[in-house]
């Protein structure tokens, strides 16, 4: 599997699929970071939760190196946290510089 299929994957996923069926990226983790907060008797960032899911996925890998599916979520979730932890000002495209 090549790099740019990996990336072109994650991002039809997490603009199309998952965008669906789960809505805004950045309200949903706040609400998983919300679930957890309770359950674990502290709070939990949104942050936390992306990271958290991109553990979840390397021990996956860990069990089978090659699961093409755990490394395209790795690849959405690494563009989601980058999303959901930068400044507002940071996830407007205008303003981003390359």
């Amino acid at each position: 599997m090549y790099r740019d299929v990996v990336l072109d994957q994650a991002k039809a996923l997490i603009n199309g699929d998952r965008a669906r069926d789960y809505g805004d990226a950045g309200k949903n983790h706040e609400r998983i970071a919300q679930v957890w907060s309770m359950i674990l008797d502290h709070e939990v960032s949104s942050g936390q939760v992306v990271a958290m899911m991109i553990g979840l996925k390397l021990a996956r890998l860990a069990h089978q190196i090659d699961n093409e599916d755990s490394w395209r979520d790795v690849a959405g979730y690494a563009a989601l946290g980058g999303e959901i932890t930068s400044s507002a000002s940071e996830r407007d495209p205008q303003t981003t510089k390359q």
